[in-house]
């Protein structure tokens, strides 16, 4: 498969598979990674559009990628612009396992079965060209070592990177700390990977399950005990999410274990 039909889910599982071990580093985040990912390609691709802090469809002409192609099908079905929150922080069970599959049927990557404990069938992952992994991590540290702004697909990749947390495990250690900060630096280089990026971070921390507020809260009416008891008050309370904002999901477990 040649790198110009690598897409950046694909580059962004391929920079999380650890070559030692065959397993994902940061398995829950890396999920909604993979989303944003998606995200960011069907962008390069010319088939949405930030609108703010929403993802608008904008050609609705499918890409020849499967994967890709469900994903601007569900968007375009929405009707309005989508919050990038919102969109991310929806149901993603299987994305990895989705893509795992994919990179095996192109070659890039062989399923190797085992066991957990001696029961458990666990299935772990291996590059089968290395060289492949060796230039998408190439791109990432020439970008951190040099200062140079990347091209929109790296500084994306370095974004979601950032986002999942793979900052730790691409430049571990004390050693690695200015890398790390660099790489946090690059999600200023795309504006839709920036996007898609925090976006990313606000699911991880919640931000998608709160209610927006008001930028000032509304007026006491007269005879506030009074009223308060008649009907509820004009903002909900923080446990309530509100209306349509779906709560932070719970990250399942892949369908094969040690593939995490």
């Amino acid at each position: 498969m040649g790198r110009s039909r690598r897409t950046l889910p694909e580059e962004l599982l391929l920079l999380a598979l650890d070559p030692a071990t065959g397993t994902t580093a940061q398995p829950q985040s890396l999920d909604l990674g993979l989303a944003g990912a998606q995200l960011v390609e069907l962008a390069l691709a010319g088939r949405i559009a930030p609108d703010g802090d929403r993802i608008a469809v904008v050609v609705p002409r499918p890409t020849g990628d499967p994967t890709l192609d469900c994903a601007l099908e569900l968007l375009r079905r929405r009707g309005a612009p989508v919050r990038a929150v919102h969109w991310i922080g929806g149901p993603r069970l299987g994305l990895r396992q989705t893509y795992l599959t994919h990179l095996e049927r192109c070659g890039m990557v062989a399923a190797v079965p085992g066991q957990m404990c001696g029961v458990l069938p666990t299935t772990r992952y291996q590059a089968t060209d290395t060289a492949i992994s060796r230039e998408i991590r190439a791109r990432l540290d020439s970008a951190i070592r040099t200062g140079v702004p990347p091209d929109p697909r790296t500084a994306a990749l370095a974004a979601l990177a950032h986002a999942v947390g793979l900052g730790k495990h691409l430049y571990p250690g004390n050693e690695g700390r200015s890398s790390r900060s660099r790489l946090r630096d690059l999600i200023r280089h795309d504006p839709m990977g920036g996007l898609v990026a925090h976006a990313v971070m606000d699911v991880q921390n919640g931000v998608a399950a709160q209610p927006r507020r008001s930028a000032a809260p509304a007026p006491a009416p007269a005879g506030g005990r009074q009223a308060a008891a008649g009907r509820p008050a004009a903002g909900r309370s923080a446990a309530e999410p509100a209306r349509g904002v779906p709560m932070q999901p719970r990250h399942g477990s892949m369908a094969r274990a040690a593939a995490h």
